[in-house]
């Protein structure tokens, strides 16, 4: 199985990470905020029904990291600024969002230079 090694910020709107098969990728904390698997973010199902839809909250500091705790060794707690911290992001859950969210090097180039402006 593959495991992350490391896991950074970058600067104040990316997060970096490694893992043991040698991807290094940077995402958005916006793109991990919208990942977020709680019930609140994705929804509740309860025996096969879907019972609430989730709702998408848009609050000051929703994308801001505040700090990222493990969770034994399967997982790791988001907390945001705007106070929300229920979701947790499995190993697994986190591989798929930086693959599939990866920044290349020319937008994380371009987020680095915004950042600085």
């Amino acid at each position: 199985m593959v495991q992350i090694t490391s896991i950074k910020r970058r600067n104040e709107a990316v997060l970096c990470s490694t893992w043991t098969d040698g991807l290094e990728s940077c995402v958005l904390l916006s793109d991990l905020r919208d990942a977020c698997p709680c019930a609140h973010c994705t929804g509740e199902e309860i025996m096969g029904q879907t019972v609430f839809a989730g709702i998408k909250m848009f609050a000051p500091g929703m994308n801001e990291l505040v700090s990222l705790t493990p969770v034994g060794n399967y997982a790791l707690q988001a907390t945001w600024k705007d106070g929300h911290s229920t979701g947790l992001y499995t190993w697994e859950l986190l591989r798929s969002v930086f693959e599939t969210k990866k920044l290349s090097k020319a937008t994380l180039a371009q987020v680095d230079l915004g950042i600085k402006n």
